[in-house]
């Protein structure tokens, strides 16, 4: 039996594959690895900013995660080098201290420091990574919406859409890994993951999601970091909303068309390494000096770091430290911490004196610029406020600047011109620098928004009214050859005579009525009688049912700024008159008008806060008044509310629904009320009014366009 390693055949075989097997792990790994050449930073509308990493190739799919406390975003790229020529970049935006770019091993990582943790987005542009840092804003104030009383079906959305999630399924690992399984019908989705606050928000573009799933599901049995997760439909997508506690990571990854979004907690070990890595970025070294001085432990870092030293004469001591593969801004803060002393780097030079000199020197530093301040030459500019009241910047003025003190210096002067609207300002280069930066942040074009409020007034009545009206007489003929009628009024009438000229004879009973309950204006009537020689009787039913619909509309718009009350009246006022305190009579006039009083305020995520208050008045009957005449009352409809409304959207502030039923009896006293013979002597009417009132807003945020 051969040995497989003494075959000449086998040998070249078995080196073959290894050789295969190396050049494809190292295509692999060349095919893999990328570089980042250039970091580039914009400002945004919205109080965004943008960070742009440029790649000698496509640029990887990144694993991100957030701190809160400190704010920090942390972005891992693996199998990526950098090429950059410096760690750290300060950021001059509002919310973001800078940005650390770092390289370890086969990965590397970018962190923002941030002063608020807010939502970040991430996309691809070619070779480029972007990542937008800031909370949603709009290019343009009036964004694109659907007519609210158009709403676009689910089914026609579904039809439209280009992917849709059929399955979702929630596992928990053996760890304690909670895994977010997704089934996705096109696994080229467009995905965009993104934390804010405790959440973690995945949001999947041109998607919709069978309709068992739109619903929010409570995980919390399974002891996992994540307690729920929501399932959200839009027009522009589906939303996953996670609810996420504790230390945990977590990572968003897709095989075909299965997404998984995994959820790890984290030891107290994994969490503090964390922090400690956010914390200090610098290279590692280790240090192992036994009573060795002070200088020359700064001099060692310096030359790690090539950064100039620049220590203070005061620097002196010997310290004894032992430390082992840690970054080098970590091993400074201990050096220096130690020996009580502190440090300022400006640029690549690094300048150590013990903390007091330090505070010493800074504060010398500010009297010293004081007394420039105080001997500066003064110089005037002329200044055109164009939005803002040239009256109102001037109060700004007394805000505190960064030197210490007020905007103006107290050599200074403002002077308002009220006619053009501009301001005259005497002050130092420094100080009109200052005024120039607050003009440009605060006269600005404010955003305007239209709100649209429709009153709608439906009524609806309906009535039935049954009466009865019937009488009689007596006939009587006598000798004379005369007959008579006689009725309740005691009517006589001639018959002989009228039958004797050939007259059909015709008795008619004016006010001859016995029970006179018949309804006025009657839509149709039944009449029955009775004739003899002596006695005639007759009775009639009348009946009437009626109904009415009727809606009155009304649509009070109105057009104002951010934060700035509008108020729109349309009406009557309704004279009456009074007596005043000397006796005499004078005119007053009551309102009765239809208003709309608001003011709205544009939240950073577009949306707007309304305080509103709605009237819509009628003239309602007169009162008596104490000098005689009559008062009209008025008639009140009035809605007093704050409500948060979307930029287009349309909500219902409230209603008034009021029915009012009416049943009237007329009667004869005491033969009406005898049971079924009664009803002879009884008219019946029901009346029924049904009135409802509701009130619907619709606020939208005006173009930018329209405002320059």
């Amino acid at each position: 039996m051969n040995d497989i390693s003494s075959s000449p055949a086998a040998g070249r075989g078995l080196w073959g594959v290894l050789l295969a097997l190396v050049l494809y792990a190292a295509s692999g790994s060349v095919a893999a690895a990328v570089a980042v050449q250039d970091i580039s930073f914009n400002s945004k509308p919205g109080s965004k900013f943008e960070i742009r990493l440029e790649f000698d190739g496509p640029p990887p799919q990144p694993k991100s995660y957030t701190i809160e406390k400190p704010a920090r975003i942390a972005m891992d790229l693996p199998a990526t080098s950098s090429d950059l020529d410096r760690k750290k970049y300060a950021l001059p935006y509002g919310n973001a201290t800078g940005v650390v770019v770092v390289e370890s091993g086969d990965r590397t990582r970018m962190i923002v420091n941030l002063v608020k943790l807010v939502p970040y987005y991430t996309r691809v542009d070619g070779n480029a990574l972007v990542i937008e840092v800031g909370n949603e804003g709009a290019d343009e104030y009036l964004k694109p919406i659907s007519d609210p009383f158009q709403v676009q079906t689910d089914v026609a959305r579904a039809r439209d859409a280009e992917s849709r999630i059929e399955e979702l399924e929630f596992q928990r690992s053996a760890d304690g890994e909670g895994r977010l399984m997704l089934t996705l019908s096109n696994p080229k989705v467009d995905v965009n993951i993104y934390s804010e606050a405790d959440e973690v928000k995945v949001e999947f573009l041109d998607t919709t999601a069978v309709e068992d799933i739109l619903r929010r599901y409570d995980v919390t049995d399974f002891a996992t970091p994540v307690s729920t997760v929501e399932v959200t439909s839009s027009e522009t997508g589906v939303t996953l909303a996670m609810q996420a506690s504790g230390d945990y990571d977590y990572l968003a990854y897709q095989t075909d068309e299965q997404y998984v979004i995994a959820f790890k907690p984290l030891t107290k070990r994994e969490a503090e390494d964390r922090r400690n890595e956010f914390n200090y970025v610098g290279d590692r070294l280790s240090l192992n000096f036994q009573d060795i001085e002070v200088r020359a432990v700064l001099q060692l870092i310096a030359d790690f770091t090539e950064l100039n030293l620049v220590a203070s004469d005061t620097v002196q001591g010997r310290i004894t430290l032992r430390l082992q593969n840690v970054p080098w801004d970590q091993a400074l803060e201990l050096v220096l911490k130690t020996k009580g002393l502190d440090k300022r780097q400006v640029g690549n030079v690094l300048m150590v004196a013990p903390a007091a000199e330090i505070a010493e020197r800074e504060r010398q530093e500010i009297e010293a610029n004081k007394q420039i301040a105080e001997l500066a030459p003064l110089q005037t500019e002329f200044i055109r406020i164009r939005y803002a009241k040239a009256a109102n910047i001037v109060g700004l003025l007394a805000a505190g600047s960064e030197e210490g003190g007020a905007m103006s210096s107290g050599r200074g002067s403002v002077i308002v011109d009220e006619r053009t609207n501009s301001l005259i300002i005497t002050d130092t280069a420094s100080k009109l620098s200052e005024i120039r930066n607050l003009i440009d942040r605060v006269d600005i074009p404010i955003r305007q928004v239209m709100i649209e409020a429709r009153i709608v007034i439906a009524q609806s009545d309906a009535s039935r009214a049954l009466g009865i009206q019937w009488g009689g007489a007596f006939l009587d003929v006598g000798d004379d050859d005369v007959t008579t009628v006689a009725g309740d009024l005691g009517n006589v009438v001639d018959i002989n005579s009228e039958i004797t000229q050939g007259n059909t004879p015709t008795v008619t009973f004016p006010g001859a009525l016995l029970v006179d309950l018949g309804v006025a204006g009657a839509a149709g009537s039944f009449a029955v009688g009775y004739t003899s020689n002596d006695l005639f009787l007759a009775a009639e039913l009348s009946a009437l049912e009626s109904s009415g619909n009727g809606e009155v509309v009304s649509q009070p718009k109105v057009i104002t700024g951010d934060k700035q009350q509008a108020s729109i009246k349309s009406g009557t006022e309704v004279p009456f008159q009074q007596s005043s305190a000397n006796g005499e009579t004078t005119v007053a006039f009551k309102e009765a008008v239809l208003s709309l009083d608001v003011t709205p305020n544009i939240t950073p995520d577009d949306r707007i806060l309304l305080d509103l208050i709605i009237n819509q008045d009628s003239v309602g009957e007169l009162v008596p008044s104490g000098t005689g005449g009559s008062i009209p009352s008025i008639d009140t409809t009035e809605l007093t509310t704050q409500v948060l409304v979307g930029n287009g959207e349309t909500v219902v502030l409230g209603g008034v629904f009021r029915t009012e039923d009416i049943e009237s009896v007329s009667k004869v006293p005491f033969f009406g009320d005898i049971p079924y013979m009664g009803t002879l002597f009884k008219s019946t009417n029901y009346q029924s009014t049904k009135t409802e009132t509701l009130i619907f807003i619709t606020p939208r945020i005006l173009a930018e366009t329209l405002l320059d």
